[in-house]
């Protein structure tokens, strides 16, 4: 078996992300509303992790599996292993069904039905609702499959409570606000490559001008709805680590409004980038040293 090969078809960077938006909102859907600090077992934790990597590792390998046809013509993607001919396209299908199915048995064994169907729900959105049907023929194929990496948080949340409280469903809705920003960035970046094979990524369809602008209006939008979520119950510290980094990435994308070009679009992508992770980092830290005005 090639060992390296099938961890570049699971996306690793992607796992890592999800894994730890999972796990941050299992931290901070343990706090009770009396009693700051984590109030989770060694089990919770090692088996959400296990369950949400090895769901977004079947899911990247799905959505390789699907877009092999693509992959191998767009320069940014055709030295994955499907194109370059490093694995199979049946390998890779079957690998990928394998870590999906696992992930939800594992779940439904280890974890809650609530949690189980995020998991299970994340992977559907990915694969068939993202990939499958939006990808190559609606240009609101990133905002809508962003939803998959909501069901992320929402696993988490629910891990921790056994269910979704409007709390959890806000905090998990953050990372659907946060996705259009962070995806088109890097669909300006490549444009030109989304182009070549027809997929309607909005700045192959409007231009890199007004995707720009939609970009920032969306930043614009998310950083108050993060802030918002202080007068739902979060404390004092995901507020200030809100403020800021969710100021940085508007400032970033003002300025890309400026100048929206595939470099500077790649520069504010790499901005965009670890703000979900510092922000869920900070809100499950939120819980452990919990304080209002």
């Amino acid at each position: 078996m090639r060992v390296r090969e099938y961890i570049e078809v699971s996306k690793p960077r992607i796992v890592v992300v999800l894994v730890i938006t999972a796990v941050t909102s299992l931290l901070a859907g343990s706090r009770f509303d009396s009693t700051p600090g984590w109030h989770v077992t060694a089990w919770q934790l090692g088996f959400l992790a296990l369950a949400g990597a090895l769901a977004s590792m079947g899911s990247s390998a799905l959505n390789q599996y699907y877009d092999k046809d693509i992959d191998k013509i767009m320069y940014r993607t055709s030295s994955r292993p499907i194109p370059s001919g490093r694995l199979s396209p049946g390998n890779v299908m079957a690998y990928g069904l394998a870590m999906s199915i696992l992930s939800v048995i594992l779940a439904w064994i280890t974890l809650n039905p609530v949690a189980t169907s995020m998991i299970a729900l994340g992977i559907f959105f990915y694969v068939m609702v993202y990939t499958v049907w939006l990808k190559r023929y609606n240009a609101a194929n990133i905002v809508i499959g962003g939803f998959a990496g909501s069901a992320a948080s929402m696993a988490g949340w629910a891990a921790a409570t056994g269910s979704i409280n409007l709390l959890g469903f806000l905090v998990g809705w953050l990372v659907f606000m946060w996705t259009p920003s962070h995806f088109w960035c890097l669909a300006i970046k490549a444009r030109e490559e989304y182009a070549s094979v027809r997929i309607p990524m909005l700045p192959v369809l409007i231009g890199n001008e007004k995707t720009s602008g939609y970009i920032f209006v969306n930043t614009a939008i998310l950083l108050p709805y993060s802030l918002a979520l202080y007068f739902f119950g979060l404390g004092l510290l995901y507020t200030a680590v809100a403020a800021i980094s969710g100021s940085l990435m508007l400032i970033y994308h003002y300025k890309l409004t400026k100048n929206p070009s595939p470099e500077f679009a790649w520069k504010a992508y790499k901005v965009t980038a670890p703000y979900l992770v510092v922000i869920f980092v900070a809100l499950a830290l939120d819980s452990l040293f919990y304080f209002r005005l």
